[in-house]
């Protein structure tokens, strides 16, 4: 049985500004204090790079935009995620050569397991229409 303590306040993160609010959860429209844009939900477990930090805001904004989020899963937490544009091209360059999906690539640590799920998967692979993947 888990005791944790689930925080009831999440990271809400405007990348072109490169701010991070905490805020509850609140449904409808959340607007970032410096340009009023929308605000993305990433959870209560991100970890938020600085603001002169370039590259750890390209890997957070990457990850994002793959739906990945830092929301707990009890004791677990979210798992690990890349913190460095170099980690995160590496792994959209086997979503190129594998068809392994992009969040499913993102959130795994170690790229010789990535490429033995690509191995394993087969050349037989199809696209949503049913025909081979070209």
């Amino acid at each position: 049985m888990c005791f944790r303590i689930i925080p009831h306040q999440r990271h809400h993160v405007c990348l072109p500004c490169r701010v991070s609010v905490k805020r509850r959860p609140v449904p409808g429209r959340s607007p970032c204090p410096r340009c009023q844009g929308e605000l993305i939900d990433a959870g209560q477990d991100l970890a938020v790079p600085k603001r002169r930090d370039d590259a750890g805001w390209r890997a957070l904004s990457a990850v994002l935009a793959a739906g990945v989020t830092f929301h707990s899963r009890c004791c677990y937490g979210p798992g690990w995620r890349p913190r460095t544009p170099r980690e995160v091209r590496e792994r959209l360059a086997l979503v190129g050569r594998s068809g392994i999906p992009v969040a499913e690539a993102i959130t795994t640590r170690d790229l010789d397991e990535l490429s033995a799920r690509s191995r394993a998967r087969g050349p037989g692979r199809c696209n949503r229409e049913g025909r081979p993947a070209a």
